[in-house]
């Protein structure tokens, strides 16, 4: 593969300034921003945050995101451009937003911050805060960043449980669990943390049969995808109280529609897709894309192909 270009789409505006992107990656081969009107060849890699039918024209297209259920692998591999995600470098930045989700449910941040805007200086009830030490967190989908959260809640000092497909034991995880098993897995748990990808297995998951499982005092974190979860399943089940709340970065509809009834829920913490999003994101990315560059050069295989 002789890549000629590398064409940054304006699509990745999305998740970094287009500018520092284009800075990021300038070097040996030449770097150009290109919009909707672009067309593209044998010669050319793409960057971009959303698919588009042109692309598979291209070489190869390198998605910005860990997630590329938006684009059409069959399509992919039936016109031999290459496709690649960007896996693996999210093993810090949505971990830590995980963290955050945890802390603030645990110790009513979530509640505070908002009744600062009224000068409200009401203090939760007594038995509402609780610590996080000794509390059991199941992740779900142990892959870089389930890992990273098994990691940092191993470090914090709560008992962590996970499900993986493999069913393989990992660092950090007391015990894990099969997909199969994934009722039994949330049973006991006080968060259940969703890192899993987007697939025909996946979609609808977590519907309400399993949010009934759930502990009513038990937090739901979605950081994979918005259909994993069922959506009236979980808007039911916090008007219920099925469950004591939950944060969500990825949502059905993106933005979140302004009179979606999550916006007013006091036990939600709702964020829009920015769990992986740091200052440095354009660099990280611009890294594995020259890591591929050099594996053209050599004639080796793309880190993270997956069509």
């Amino acid at each position: 593969m002789d890549i000629d270009r590398i064409a940054i789409h304006e699509s990745v505006a999305k998740a970094c300034p287009l500018e520092a992107m284009v800075a990021a990656l300038r070097g040996d081969v030449p770097v150009e921003a290109v919009g909707d009107d672009a067309s593209f060849d044998a010669g050319d890699c793409v960057v971009t945050f959303s698919p588009r039918d042109a692309f598979l024209d291209a070489a190869w297209v390198h998605g910005i995101r860990a997630g590329y259920d938006e684009f059409d692998v069959a399509a992919y591999e039936a016109a031999g451009t290459a496709l690649t995600n960007s896996t693996g470098i999210h093993g810090d930045t949505v971990p830590e937003t995980v963290v955050g989700y945890l802390t603030a449910f645990a110790r009513r941040l979530h509640v505070y911050r908002d009744r600062q805007g009224d000068s409200d200086w009401t203090q939760e009830p007594y038995d509402t805060a609780f610590t996080l030490t000794g509390e059991r967190v199941c992740v779900v989908g142990l892959g870089t960043i389930g890992q990273g959260v098994a990691d940092r809640a191993d470090a914090l000092g709560m008992d962590v449980v996970g499900v993986r497909r493999s069913g393989d034991p990992t660092e950090c995880v007391r015990r894990v669990f099969t997909p199969d098993e994934l009722n039994t897995a949330v049973a006991d748990a006080r968060f259940v943390v969703l890192c899993c990808p987007l697939t025909e297995e996946t979609e609808g998951m977590v519907d309400a049969a399993l949010l009934g499982t759930m502990r009513d005092d038990g937090y739901l974190v979605n950081v994979a995808r918005g259909p994993v979860v069922v959506e009236d399943a979980l808007l039911n089940a916090l008007d219920t109280e099925t469950i004591a709340g939950a944060a969500l970065d990825a949502h059905w509809a993106e933005p979140l529609p302004e009179e979606h009834p999550l916006w007013d829920h006091e036990s939600a913490i709702v964020t829009p897709h920015v769990a992986a999003f740091t200052n440095r994101y354009h660099e990280d990315i611009a890294a594995l894309v020259r890591e591929n560059l050099d594996r053209t050069a050599r004639g080796e295989s793309l880190r993270n192909r997956v069509a």
